[in-house]
């Protein structure tokens, strides 16, 4: 009875493990074809050694509305989505982070006196607004802020203009004067009884 129930406790215990072994292969990063391919700054540095590309930074905090506005009318968007893990490495970044990391050769932390993290703040030049979108250049070179909210046929404009270099000649008033978006909003139906 007793080699009866050590197997029985040897054979829980290697399925545990081996469940285990294949949740965390499940849990590996692997973006989907309907979702931005978001990554940690520690995976941008990596990949940015293979393979150097833009960077999309979304700062945003937990309570912020817009913020979620934003991922789901705009960062949800097919385009959106298609452009972005095409031309650009993609950060969900929460400015509010407690914890410290590493990103570019520094320790960043928490700063009380602005509620966020050091590396937002520095990103986003004090000027503390959700969301806000920081824009690098390959290499995490010259971080630009682009505060707010941004309706997919303006957002196509913004991420086309920076990822496809256009910026590097040409004004973005300039640009938006001929730029034709062709990605239009997907209208989510009103829940019944709204008005």
């Amino acid at each position: 009875m007793k080699r009866i129930l050590l197997l029985f406790i040897v054979l829980m215990t290697a399925g545990n493990v081996a469940m285990a072994t294949d949740k965390n292969k499940k849990t590996e990063k692997t973006p989907k074809k309907n979702e931005i391919d978001w990554i940690s700054f520690d995976e941008a540095e990596k990949r940015m050694q293979k393979e150097p590309r833009k960077v999309w930074i979304d700062v945003y905090t937990e309570w912020c509305g817009w913020c979620k506005v934003l991922d789901k009318k705009v960062f949800s968007h097919p385009e959106v989505i298609k452009y972005i893990n095409t031309k650009y490495y993609a950060i969900k970044f929460d400015a509010e982070r407690q914890d410290s990391f590493a990103f570019a050769g520094k320790k960043w932390g928490f700063m009380p006196e602005y509620k966020a993290n050091g590396l937002a703040v520095q990103l986003m030049g004090g000027q503390m607004s959700y969301p806000t979108s920081i824009f690098m250049e390959e290499n995490f070179q010259n971080p630009a802020p682009i505060p707010g909210y941004h309706p997919v046929p303006e957002m196509e404009g913004i991420l086309k203009f920076l990822g496809e270099g256009v910026y590097k000649n040409t004004k973005y008033e300039d640009y938006m004067k001929t730029f034709t978006p062709a990605w239009k909003e997907i209208l989510t139906p009103a829940a019944p009884g709204a008005h």
